[in-house]
């Protein structure tokens, strides 16, 4: 049975701001849940009933958060928005945020960034600085849309354009005219990757190397 709550609608977007009612804070557009602003939201609570319900309420927050913000990956330090409040003076745990990940790990809606690894971005290859050891900050995937449902949105994109049998690279897709205007368009790199991996998986595309430091895609 799945524990993590349904990542949140496109209504949540920042295109909508209507939609989620909330308290705003200095600098920062998203509207935060009532319970966000008390104190034991960021206290561990002992009782296992409760705990799921705070795991519950963090997860929802983090999914709507990124979402809202369409932040693809998340910093896992506790001075970082969303673990800390300085209106309230109050800041989760490292070891709560990665109570929090694992839950959302546990359906697929979260992926440690390891430390180190080899970031592609369809032109060129860096080097994360920093990354997850899980719970002692560096970053995290948060798959507010997972990499299965991003493979389904770039399958529908590609029906739609007529693009099956074309070869584009990855770049393309994040940045190139083509996806301009839609929801493919400023992708993190890895995301694509990850999503474009499920369509492979599926028989409906193949991914190969098309240079140096690219990636290319033919849709079938």
């Amino acid at each position: 049975m799945s524990t993590t709550p349904p990542a949140p609608s496109d209504s949540s977007t920042p295109n909508n701001p209507k939609s989620t009612t909330g308290t705003l804070l200095p600098n920062d557009t998203y509207p935060f849940p009532r319970e966000f602003f008390f104190p034991p939201f960021f206290t561990r609570q002992t009782n296992l009933t409760t705990h799921h319900a705070q795991l519950t309420k963090w997860s929802s927050l983090l999914l709507s958060y990124c979402r809202h913000h369409r932040l693809f990956r998340l910093s896992l330090y506790p001075d970082t928005l969303p673990f800390n409040n300085p209106r309230i003076n109050r800041r989760l745990a490292p070891g709560d945020i990665k109570g929090v990940v694992d839950f959302l790990r546990k359906d697929g809606r979260a992926e440690y960034v390891p430390l180190g690894q080899t970031k592609k971005d369809g032109t060129t290859t860096t080097t994360t600085a920093r990354g997850g050891e899980a719970g002692e900050g560096g970053e995290a995937f948060i798959y507010w849309r997972t990499p299965e449902e991003w493979g389904s949105l770039i399958e529908g994109w590609v029906e739609e354009t007529g693009q099956r049998g074309s070869v584009l690279t990855v770049y393309e897709l994040r940045e190139g005219e083509g996806t301009r205007g839609t929801e493919i368009w400023g992708m993190d790199g890895d995301v694509l990757v990850k999503a474009l991996g499920t369509v492979v998986k599926r028989g409906k595309a193949q991914i190969f190397q098309s240079g140096e430091d690219s990636l290319g895609v033919k849709f079938f």
